[in-house]
């Protein structure tokens, strides 16, 4: 077991293009700046997850070890932290397959067993209804081979004007080739 927050070192150079789908391809979430605050894969999050993720062929995955910061009762995950794992997997399913960024519109959740503190979980995701302005996405996170959770997350797709007034404000220049 670890203490680690995070399944592996990040990937650092150039992303891979999006459009691609090759197996085991890593995505650095640092594609989106150093210094993004991120709570699921920003690299400069006091104790975010700190998540790197991967395509497997349709799928995007990632690993990741929750320690007891991110517990609920003695021992299990928190209930709101095992969904905020699973948008955050579910999101860059719209990054890395679909090569754009979404902000969460709805979740559909079904929590199936506990995620245990200190084992390592399986998260994996794919684009299940496409669309040029809402995407549906599919989550599954795994512990020990079994399925723990389970959800469906809708997207909405934003043009540049979108995502500033969403934010309000300007959108990073990094994030300007994600928007619709």
């Amino acid at each position: 077991m670890t203490d680690a927050p995070s399944g592996g070192p990040h990937e650092h150079g150039a992303s891979p293009d999006p459009h691609e789908h090759g197996a085991r391809d890593p995505l650095d979430p640092r594609i989106f700046g150093d210094g993004t605050i991120c709570f699921g894969c920003g690299p400069a999050h006091p104790i975010g997850f700190h998540l790197d993720f991967r395509r497997d062929g349709d799928e995007i995955v990632t690993t990741f070890v929750p320690d007891e910061r991110y517990q609920g009762p003695r021992g299990v995950m928190h209930g709101g932290l095992v969904t905020t794992l699973a948008d955050e997997i579910a999101a860059w399913a719209i990054i890395g397959l679909l090569g754009k960024f979404g902000f969460t519109v709805s979740i559909h959740a079904r929590l199936l067993k506990p995620v245990r503190i200190g084992v390592p979980v399986e998260a994996r995701s794919k684009i299940v209804r496409p669309g040029t302005r809402i995407v549906g996405t599919s989550v599954r996170i795994a512990q020990d081979g079994v399925d723990a959770y389970t959800g469906e997350f809708s997207f909405v797709l934003l043009d540049r004007g979108g995502a500033e007034r969403l934010l309000a404000g300007p959108i990073p220049e990094s994030w300007e080739r994600f928007c619709r």
